[in-house]
Parts: structure tokens; C-alpha cells; sequence
């Protein structure tokens, strides 16, 4: 699709509901349109399912434009394709190792460790919208993508957004005082990465504070647990966006701990943004 959309995955069970439900909201805060994709193998099979996922969000957000379209293949490889060129795909998900529908569960992992556009991963029990805070994980500078995004994720629900930086440091091994000077070069190149490190979060995000100079931006640097510390702040977001990467060495992109514990455990939804993503389609 050329206009602007949100693709969401559906396959008739209650998870499909769930992203359906969410889709429609993320696509009208945007005002775009609706894709509504169904991968079977025989298209034939997808006229009922699909005809009342579009009555269902027809009779609640009359006036959005809708398309639905059934498309063969995996899953998880239709909705890469067809939400390549999307403003976001929306997944559902049970959750907590759990799997409801064709669709998901497995699906969902695949879809984030491919996902070509920022991917919104949700569940039944986590509430839409109500703390008014947009949550965010980097670690490095090329966390960028996604923190441009979670900017305007912030401006679109005129929330603040709350920043987690995390980073580790190789561990330094006492010295004795009597055998190295006051301070040693591993004391030195451990203030000196430690600088180093906390200042990623004022240059990533200074920009984007000019761009968005209506967004309120409250950060704080965790040296230990990154995944622990994010998923303790999901119990007070809207959402939370974290950047998956990808290994020039390998193909697709591999997920770390701190996506997997946010994809099986957040109490908010999840929206994972590939580096490299077009940061041209946020406006």
C-alpha cells in the first residue's frame, strides 16, 4: 500500500481481537488507514473472518478507512511483507509463555526479529491508555530510531516520556592500595566509560527534545538488570519502545533478553523498532 496504514494481523481468536481493538485506536490517533491482513493458505477460507474483524471496527470508529485483504504464506511472513511499508503492525499475544490463536505467540517473536517497520506487540490484560507516560529503553546511540519514535509517540498521546538507559561494564577486580597507585588505570577507564556512558542519553535524545520541545523527558541510567528495571516501569506506562538490531553477520535481527522479558512479561504493550527504520514516516 502507497497511503499511510497500520497493519494488523487476524486469524478469528481472541488475541486477533485484542490487536484488532488496538489497531483501530493506533490507527485513528494517526489518522491513517486500517489494513487488516488474514495469511491462510487457501484465501477462500478468509471471507468470514475477515468480514466481521471489518464490521467490528466499522460499528466502533465509523468513518476510518478500512482494508482488508486475505494473503497466502506463514503468518509471520505475510505480515512482514505487507506491514514492510506500514507506520506500525499490531500483533497479539497471550503472553507470559502462552500462546492463543494460529497467529501468535511464536509468531510474534518472529515477527519482532523481522519486523521492517515498528512493530506493537499487545495483550487482553494490559490496559489502553491511562498513566499518560510513554516509556523508553536505549542503550547506545543506535537506539536512535526508536527513540524518535518514542518522541512521537509521547507528542501523539501529549504524554511525558520516562527514558531507562542501561548499559554494563566489564567488572574490575579490587586492587590492593598498597600495590597501585591512588588511582589505577582500570579506576580510570572505568570513570572514563562511566562518563562516557551517561552522557548517551543528553546526545541521543537533545535533538529530538528540540523537535518535540512539548514533550517532558525524565531519564535515569541503570548499571545492572536492564531487562528487571524496564519491565518494573511498565506497570506505570501506556507503552514501551525498545530498538531491535541488526548483526551484519547474521541474518534478520536477534532478540536480546531485555525484548524477550518485555514480549513474554510487560504490563504495557510493547513497540519494537528496527534500527534503520525511516525515521521520514513519524510525520
Amino acid at each position: 500500500m502507497t497511503t499511510r496504514h497500520v497493519t494488523v494481523g487476524v486469524d478469528g481468536s481472541l488475541a486477533a481481537t485484542w490487536a484488532l481493538d488496538r489497531a483501530a485506536e493506533e490507527a485513528e490517533r494517526r489518522g491513517t488507514a486500517l489494513h487488516i491482513v488474514y495469511a491462510v493458505p487457501d484465501r477462500d477460507e478468509a471471507g468470514p473472518v475477515l468480514a466481521s474483524a471489518a464490521s467490528r471496527v466499522r460499528a466502533r470508529r465509523p468513518g476510518l478507512p478500512i482494508v482488508a485483504a486475505a494473503v497466502e504464506g506463514s503468518p509471520a511472513q505475510a505480515l512482514v511483507r505487507e506491514g514492510s511499508d506500514a507506520d506500525l503492525t499490531v500483533v497479539g499475544t497471550r503472553g507470559l509463555g502462552g500462546v492463543t490463536g494460529r497467529l501468535f505467540g511464536s509468531v510474534s517473536l518472529r515477527l519482532a526479529a523481522h519486523t521492517r517497520s515498528p512493530l506493537l506487540v499487545v495483550r487482553g490484560d494490559q490496559p489502553s491508555g491511562e498513566s499518560g507516560t510513554v516509556l523508553l529503553g536505549i542503550e547506545s546511540d543506535a537506539d536512535a530510531d526508536a527513540a524518535a519514535y518514542a518522541f512521537a509517540e509521547a507528542e501523539r498521546r501529549a504524554a511525558r516520556l520516562s527514558v531507562v538507559h542501561a548499559w554494563t561494564h566489564r567488572h574490575l577486580s579490587p586492587e590492593l592500595p598498597s600495590l597501585v597507585p591512588a588511582t589505577s588505570p582500570g579506576q580510570q577507564e572505568h570513570a572514563r566509560r562511566t562518563r562516557s556512558e551517561e552522557a548517551v542519553p543528553r546526545f541521543t535524545l537533545a535533538e529530538l527534545a528540540e523537535r518535540y520541545p512539548h514533550v517532558g523527558v525524565e531519564t535515569r541510567t541503570v548499571r545492572t538488570g536492564p531487562a528487571q528495571a524496564l519491565l518494573t516501569a511498565t506497570r506505570e506506562a501506556d507503552i514501551v519502545v525498545i530498538a531491535a538490531h541488526r548483526d551484519p553477520h547474521r541474518p534478520g535481527v536477534h532478540l536480546g533478553p531485555v525484548t524477550h522479558t518485555l514480549l513474554h512479561h510487560s504490563h504495557c504493550p510493547v513497540v519494537i523498532v528496527p534500527a534503520g527504520w525511516d525515521k521520514g514516516s513519524l510525520t
